[in-house]
């Protein structure tokens, strides 16, 4: 499914991130960024060692935050590493808008045409994932109307069928 917002296109597609021929993936990272489980996992098993150590060369970033790393052996060009909110932390519904536009406005300052998300912070940082599906899409339309973007696809790639179907429902709302 996809829509058109100005010259970019927003699309879903179910599907394992770390095989995604993109400029940029995008882990869903804690501040410390440390690619342990679920995504971050996936993205170091298949990137191999120098994405992690570009991580603790740059040795964090804040929640809400983002950084750029190259892709390793991955088939995406970088990994943007954005750090979403734990639920219970406070201030969950910012935090994550802003991983997500911090995200976009990093692929955008190195010139990126195509940027690839997990539903951020839905693992175990225990993010209701309906939350997610909207906060992230409507934050990525507001950007592509308001900005001047490179950005020709933002891709929401979803492991599961009913995260999937999440996302789908929210998406039908633009």
């Amino acid at each position: 499914m996809k829509k058109k917002i100005k010259d970019t296109e927003i699309q879903l597609i179910k599907g394992d991130i770390t095989e995604m021929s993109v400029d940029a993936i995008v882990n869903a990272a804690n501040a410390q960024l440390v690619l342990g489980g679920g995504v971050a996992g996936a993205i170091r098993k298949k990137g191999g060692p120098d994405i992690q150590r570009e991580c603790d060369a740059i040795g964090g970033t804040f929640v809400g935050g983002a950084v750029l790393t190259t892709a390793g052996n991955l088939k995406a060009k970088h990994v943007i590493h954005a750090v979403g909110p734990r639920m219970g932390e406070g201030d969950e519904d910012d935090k994550l808008v802003n991983a997500t536009r911090n995200s976009l406005l990093l692929a955008d300052e190195h010139g990126l045409q195509s940027v690839a998300f997990p539903a951020i912070s839905t693992g175990i940082f225990g993010f209701p994932v309906d939350r997610c599906a909207e906060l992230m899409l409507k934050a990525s339309a507001d950007y592509v109307k308001k900005e001047d973007t490179h950005l020709h696809h933002i891709l929401f790639c979803l492991w599961s069928d009913d995260v999937f179907d999440i996302f789908r429902t929210a998406l039908e709302k633009y």
